[in-house]
């Protein structure tokens, strides 16, 4: 791949400034996402801003809470040198593509299928880099702590002030170890240059924790899949979903993936990372995740490319490799290595959260028992420990649909033909194990679905807006397994709940705004009849 600078034609250039904040060229590192080991605590009060100018570093991109359980929790942070993203007005580089056998670059082929024996070549305006282009927020060095409380107490405790690392673009973690259950925190992130002792910017924010196993408590949770930067809804930019949800008081959210797409831009591991600071960049990404704790899964396109998968051979996305969108998931989002998980939220409801890019086999291999999405391990994994749930819903989230319907020309998930050997063996666990659903992303319209065979139920929550709609024909092409279908943006809400001493489980599609298009009741004895 080459980068050229309209002022320094033919050649890769790097300011010696970004040389310093950021690296040139640089590849992810192999090294785990952060130190995620339990924080020394101490009773401390928030130090207090300077009254002076407020200086560097920064931070630009807000946190992330994370990974919550009854008695923890995981605080991304992240330090820039700027206190916001540069410009919406500023440039963007060009990305054109050198064809075998053509001497003048080529631009990109519109549509899904991407030329792999292309290479990309990225072009900056003359008098701008990475660090100056459209909506960049370089990270900075510099030390971050956590300090939070219990919201009805005024005692705070702390973590240790820890350096950001350099080469995991300036993002640190903090686990937060021995919480109180089914109790909200308020907490506040300070940064400051290396060795200072003058807190230079400071984010505040709140979460709740997890309900104990055995306590029958009101949950409510979102997801949502396909929060592509390009297709923002607000006026001023910004997702229209983050406030509907944030108004719902949704106790967390579940990004099923797709949440940013690196096809287009991210040919190396610079752009890469450009793509997630402008994302979180966004107000309403800011205010949102550092109010409302996300688990956050990864698909496609948040690792390399459209339907990817490991040995894939392709020169298009540059010097972006698929193990460097691995790391780069796990630096920028709240989360320890392992990419698959379950977490428990009171007596009513369990969420698994599987990884269906890191173990997969070629696409289009041949099918049958040696041909894996998950792979042998995250197979047995799912199975012990959804037999050992005494949750009363049970509930698979999955990056890519499990039952579909979904579209003849796609090989990527359980739910294509190529794929059926694993699915039919996954959908034939889950009709066996009681109350037990599917939620499904990447697919970009809504639907419920209950499959032929099985019984078993999916809901597609769809794409954040309206304009990210795409991939089924139209609203009339209904087919048997649906029971809901809607090409429209918007997101998926779930309330378990005890509704007259009986565990309810409601499944609500809403618009962008926040009303609901759809609604689905589900208890014990529904489900069972379905089955």
């Amino acid at each position: 791949m080459t980068i050229i600078k309209r002022d320094y034609i033919g050649s890769t250039v790097c300011l010696s400034f970004f040389l310093i904040l950021a690296g040139c060229g640089q590849s992810a590192p192999d090294a785990p996402a952060a130190d995620a080991s339990a924080p020394a605590l101490v009773q401390a009060a928030p130090e207090a801003m300077p009254d002076t100018a407020p200086t560097a570093p920064f931070q630009a991109t807000g946190v992330k809470i994370g990974e919550i359980t009854p008695s923890e929790a995981i605080i991304w942070t992240r330090l820039t040198h700027l206190a916001e993203p540069i410009s919406t007005d500023a440039p963007v580089p060009e990305i054109l593509y050198q064809a075998p056998g053509e001497e003048e670059l080529q631009e990109d082929i519109p549509g899904r299928f991407h030329p792999h024996d292309w290479v990309p070549v990225v072009i900056y305006p003359e008098g701008s880099s990475i660090e100056t282009i459209r909506s960049a927020a370089i990270g900075a060095p510099g030390e971050t702590r956590v300090v939070y409380r219990k919201v009805d107490e005024n005692t705070w405790a702390s973590t240790d002030w820890a350096p950001v690392d350099p080469d995991r673009d300036f993002t640190g973690q903090f686990k937060l170890t021995g919480l109180a259950s089914a109790t909200d925190y308020v907490l506040r992130v300070e940064g400051r240059a290396t060795g200072s002792t003058v807190v230079s910017s400071s984010t505040e924010g709140q979460f709740g924790t997890a309900p104990d196993p055995d306590q029958p408590t009101r949950v409510v949770f979102s997801s949502v899949t396909g929060t592509d930067y390009e297709d923002q809804d607000l006026p001023g930019g910004g997702f229209q979903i983050h406030r509907a949800m944030m108004d719902m008081g949704v106790d967390f959210f579940v990004h099923t993936g797709d949440i940013i797409y690196y096809d287009a831009y991210a040919k190396n591991v610079d752009l890469a990372r450009w793509g997630w600071a402008r994302m979180f960049g966004l107000e309403t990404n800011l205010d949102f995740h550092r109010n409302i704790p996300t688990y956050f899964m990864k698909d496609d396109h948040d690792v390399w490319q459209d339907d990817t998968w490991p040995t894939q051979a392709s020169t298009y996305m540059g010097d972006l490799t698929y193990q460097d969108g691995i790391e780069i998931f796990k630096e920028q989002v709240p989360m320890e290595d392992l990419t698959y998980r379950t977490f428990r939220w009171g007596q009513d409801v369990q969420i698994w959260l599987v990884e269906g890019r890191d173990y997969r086999d070629a696409n289009m291999d041949p099918d049958g028992p040696d041909k894996s999405i998950w792979g042998e391990e995250q197979m047995a994994w799912f199975k012990e420990t959804v037999e050992a749930s005494d949750a009363t819903f049970r509930i698979l989230i999955s990056p890519t649909p499990v039952v579909g319907p979904d579209n003849d020309d796609k090989y990527d998930s359980h739910a294509n033909p190529i794929w059926s050997y694993e699915g039919d063996e996954l959908r034939e666990f889950m009709a066996m194990q009681e109350n037990m659903i599917v939620i499904c992303g990447d697919r970009h319209w809504q639907y419920v679905s209950e499959h032929d065979d099985t019984g078993v139920r999916e809901y597609g929550t769809g794409p954040a807006s309206d304009t990210h709609t795409a991939g089924w024909s139209s609203n009339d092409d209904v087919r048997p397994e649906h029971r809901y279908l809607n090409i429209i943006g918007g997101f998926l809400s779930v309330t378990v709940d005890r509704v007259d001493g009986v565990p309810t489980m409601a499944m609500r599609h809403h618009h962008v705004d926040g009303e609901v298009l759809f609604e689905d009741i589900l208890t014990v004895e529904s489900l069972a009849v379905v089955r």
